[in-house]
């Protein structure tokens, strides 16, 4: 059985256009290189070592110089939620951002070994598309951006378009190239375990995103009367949405939603009813990739403007509970800018007890990212319970990042990771009907699924039991 490819995101241009050429040489992250070097295993392994020496980069609750990031463990076991902020991404004046929500047995490994690993493919790539081009040493990639932050954009379409081109694949590679190596890791079991991933790049007034799974961005800007309003960026990438079902199906997948849940629908094998995952992309769950479950990223890019406040980015535990406008109310009205995630994790914690006290809280990751550049520099910092000089404190390895949230749990047995095939066979399905084309994307997307929809459940249902011989099906 071959694997599926998905088409909405393919990039419909090539990396280099007929005019001038966009080539990033002078990133800020290193001398300009005219010979490529290949880097090697341990050359890469060196590099994930030295992240946490990396200046300007969190990835545990804190703040940077324009940004906040929290995340809080829910009541389902180990938080499986990581978050990173990589100030002076490739220069002083590019941000990374991005949050992954991990499901399945090992599903906190994978959300954590992306946040690391993806970003330096980002990296890797830029690099490569540099040592490509004729002249690189006398074209700056960061000139070209200048540029369009400066207003000229308009002025040199060309341009904007071709950074398009090279971020879109930028992005898509760098996800081909992480869940391919998450395929061959061999300390890693991804077979049934996975990862969302929502991501972006921020440089100047240009916002570049890539995202797979239900991890979600949203904008804070103000209208004409200089009230916040909240724009979605990105869309829930849901398996009832009806180009992603189409494809699962196309591919022998199957997609419906279980009796005792009717608004989660989910991915199930052909010839076994698991693992039910509730996404349809994600890095991993490489038992759902030939059944049309896909790790293509959607790619977007947007131009900022004067009116536009913060970026949130935030796993599901947010959104499950939380509108987009709720969580736009709640960052703005922050006494403090370097408390808004807290806040923000804080409000989504009490909705669940109160929309759901008998449901076991999500784990809650989060990202708030200031567009101007600034954060508040009053003491209440320290009062959070966290400071600057222990931001990097518990990165030196997964293993001491996987000993939280070992706690007993409560027992609601709907909530748990794995039912019994006894509990499994007593549901009923739930068929979802597909409706409409992929004329429209966007739009189409935004309209089909419930932005307020609630999942209240794990990701992940119960993993495939597989015999040495698979039914023909």
């Amino acid at each position: 059985m071959g694997g599926c490819v998905s088409t909405s995101s393919r990039s419909t241009c090539s990396s280099r256009g007929n005019g001038k050429r966009v080539s990033p040489s002078c990133m800020g992250i290193g001398i300009c290189r005219r010979k490529r070097t290949k880097k090697t295993f341990a050359d890469h392994v060196n590099t994930l070592q030295h992240l946490p020496s990396i200046p300007n980069r969190i990835f545990t609750n804190g703040k940077s110089r324009a940004s906040c990031i929290f995340t809080q463990q829910g009541r389902k076991g180990i938080n499986q939620d990581a978050m990173i902020v990589w100030e002076d991404f490739m220069s002083d004046d590019v941000t990374f951002c991005g949050v992954f929500d991990g499901h399945g047995p090992h599903g906190h490994l994978v959300a954590r070994k992306v946040r690391d690993a993806l970003p330096l493919k980002l990296l890797s790539f830029l690099h490569s598309y540099q040592s490509r081009q004729n002249g690189s040493s006398t074209t700056c990639f960061k000139s070209d951006l200048k540029k369009l932050d400066g207003g000229d954009f308009e002025k040199d379409s060309s341009t904007e378009d071709k950074l398009d081109c090279l971020w879109r694949e930028a992005f898509l590679k760098s996800y081909k190239a992480m869940d391919k190596e998450l395929r061959s890791h061999p300390n890693l079991d991804c077979f049934c375990s996975g990862s969302t991933a929502v991501t972006i790049v921020r440089q100047g007034s240009n916002l570049f995103m890539g995202y797979i799974g239900d991890s979600r961005a949203i904008l804070g800007s103000k209208d004409s009367s200089d009230s916040m309003v909240a724009i979605q960026l990105t869309v829930d990438l849901k398996p009832d949405l009806p180009r992603e079902a189409e494809r699962i199906k196309r591919c022998k997948g199957r997609v419906f939603a279980l009796q005792d849940e009717p608004e989660v629908p989910r991915v199930w094998l052909p010839f076994d009813d698991a693992p039910g995952l509730a996404m349809a992309r994600a890095f991993g769950d490489f038992c759902l990739k030939e059944y049309g479950v896909i790790s293509i990223p959607e790619f977007s890019h947007r131009m900022l403007t004067d009116r536009d406040q913060f970026i949130v980015l935030a796993s599901d535990g947010v959104w499950d509970v939380l509108s987009n406008e709720e969580v736009v109310e709640i960052v703005s009205s922050a006494p403090t800018r370097s408390s808004a995630a807290r806040i923000l994790v804080d409000s989504a914690a009490r909705e669940w007890k109160l929309k759901y006290p008998t449901s076991k809280m999500d784990d809650c990751a989060v990202v708030c990212l200031f567009l101007d550049g600034k954060m508040d520099s009053e003491s209440d910092y320290e009062e959070q319970g966290f400071s600057t000089a222990t931001l990097q404190s518990n990165h030196s390895g997964n293993a001491m990042e996987s000993d939280d949230g070992q706690n007993s749990e409560p027992s609601l047995q709907r909530n748990f990771t794995v039912r019994s095939s006894e509990e499994n066979d007593s549901f009923r399905r739930i068929p979802i009907e597909i409706e409409g084309h992929e004329e429209t994307v966007m739009a189409e997307d935004q309209n089909w699924l419930g932005l307020e929809g609630v999942t209240r459940v794990n990701s992940l249902v119960q993993l495939p039991r597989f015999s040495e011989e698979r039914p023909n099906s």
